[in-house]
């Protein structure tokens, strides 16, 4: 393939495709599922799930295979390498205190969004949210941010490769809809999601930028469409939002970035 050079090692590529094989809607797998799943021989399958179950990372009850709670380390291992997280989480705090909303900062990976730090409110919600979650980024207002942060060749790729999923009636349904949002993003300098990744859910986000401007992360609050109004996301927590994602970047390494 295009790209591996002498140095590739295809039998690490290997094992962590069987790792990846398993997901939210494949928790276990047989040995025949894993090689169909990752295009290996069932020998070849079965090698890897021996060895990633001697290291931890898998179990079996002699039919079906799953991964363990050894996996996260791998994850954690990224995440804890971040100054980011460390860095941010004070003032998350601080504007949950403020504002009452949950607030979250989050990654670019792909083509979904990651998050790496989180400061929640005491309301139930239908979505699931905590350090290491992943979203669609085209459906949230950190995602858009994000993509409004790439240079215009990652863009184009995204949109290209991008599979658009009506995840309630208000999400984005189309390519050109989420290029123009997007744009409009780049333009006015955050981002404010109505409902498009579940029903009753708005968030409002903003770019974190290292010290040469470039956007690394995103910044978010979210609140309920029943408490909130857009009016009132714009009027009374971007202003917070906008100066906390200001003390993060002057928190970071090296000098403060100026917001573009």
């Amino acid at each position: 393939m295009a790209g591996r050079g002498s140095d590739f090692v295809q039998s690490l590529e290997r094992g962590l495709a069987v790792v990846r094989a398993f997901d939210q809607e494949h928790p276990e797998l047989t040995l025949s599922e894993v090689a169909a799943v990752t295009g290996v021989t069932r020998a070849v399958a079965r090698r890897f799930l021996l060895t990633l179950e001697s290291l931890g990372y898998v179990r079996s009850d002699g039919r079906f295979f799953s991964l363990t709670a050894k996996v996260l380390e791998l994850g954690y291992a990224y995440l804890s390498s971040l100054t980011l997280p460390e860095v941010a989480e004070p003032h998350l705090e601080a504007l949950v205190g403020e504002v009452n909303e949950s607030s979250s900062v989050s990654v670019l990976d792909g083509h979904d969004v990651v998050y790496v730090a989180r400061v929640p409110v005491s309301r139930i919600m239908t979505v699931s949210i905590s350090v290491g979650t992943r979203f669609p980024a085209y459906a949230t207002s950190m995602g858009r941010v994000l993509l409004a942060g790439l240079p215009e060749d990652a863009l184009v790729e995204y949109l290209s490769s991008v599979r658009l999923e009506r995840l309630t009636a208000r999400t984005v349904a189309s390519v050109a809809a989420l290029r123009a949002e997007i744009a409009r993003v780049r333009g006015q300098g955050w981002s404010l999601v109505n409902q498009e990744l579940e029903e009753g859910l708005r968030a409002l986000a903003v770019p974190i930028r290292d010290r040469s401007g470039a956007v690394v992360a995103a910044l978010n609050v979210s609140a309920h469409a029943s408490r909130t109004s857009l009016e009132a996301m714009r009027r009374e927590l971007l202003p917070p939002l906008l100066r906390t994602a200001a003390l993060v970047e002057a928190d970071l390494p090296g000098p403060r970035a100026r917001r573009a």
